[in-house]
């Protein structure tokens, strides 16, 4: 009985993690399809083969299932390689290798993360819990590495901690990453190294 229970259990599991897969995937599909468009609930569940009801069963509202959305593309894009980088000891490196990784993470998954983000002025509260806890999450990381690069003597003369974190901030923007990316048709690899030199050309001391 409890090997039967156990079996059922798992098998529950797995449906329900393959229907909120089916549904994130349709919902990445649709934004990349009509990404000027307000997403349509009903049309998410019909691309996943899905009750309407079933999309809030599984996320509870549009608002959960951006969050989700935002949740599932840092996983498969690769933040951790963003988060690794940034815990580099030498923080002139952890500004390097960080905005390397961030334009391989914006690059993965552009066309949606561009949708989601246009999305913003058209619902706002729809789409703030995708982005307040990695939005927030990056001010105070930009803080933080002012800091450290301040600390360690990495900066100019004459620029502070509070304007080494609002360069960084820009420099490490997805708008600023798809300006160079798409609005100047750069590859991943180029764009990366133009924002690395205005992070190091705005802030950083010149090394002998």
């Amino acid at each position: 009985m409890t090997t039967t229970r156990k079996y059922t259990q798992h098998a529950r599991a797995t449906a329900a993690e393959e229907t909120r897969r089916r549904i994130l995937d349709a919902m990445r599909n649709r934004l990349r399809a009509a990404p000027a468009e307000a997403l349509s609930i009903e049309r998410v569940a019909q691309d996943a083969g899905v009750a309407r009801s079933t999309v809030y069963v599984v996320f509870g509202s549009k608002a959960g299932l951006f969050e989700a959305l935002g949740q599932d593309l840092l996983e498969r894009t690769g933040f951790r390689r963003i988060v690794e980088a940034v815990a580099l000891p030498d923080a002139r490196d952890a500004v390097r290798e960080s905005l390397s990784a961030a334009a391989a993470v914006y690059a993965a998954e552009r066309d949606v993360s561009r949708a989601i983000y246009s999305m913003w002025a058209l619902e706002p509260e729809a789409v703030r819990r995708a982005f307040e806890v990695v939005e927030r999450g990056r001010a105070e990381g930009q803080r933080r590495m002012a800091e450290r690069l301040a600390e360690q003597g990495h900066l100019r003369p004459g620029v502070t901690v509070e304007e080494a974190a609002d360069i960084l901030w820009v420099v490490t923007g997805f708008d600023t990453f798809d300006q160079l990316y798409t609005g100047r048709g750069l590859s991943e690899e180029d764009t990366a190294a133009r924002l690395v030199a205005m992070a190091e050309r705005f802030l950083l001391v010149v090394r002998d």
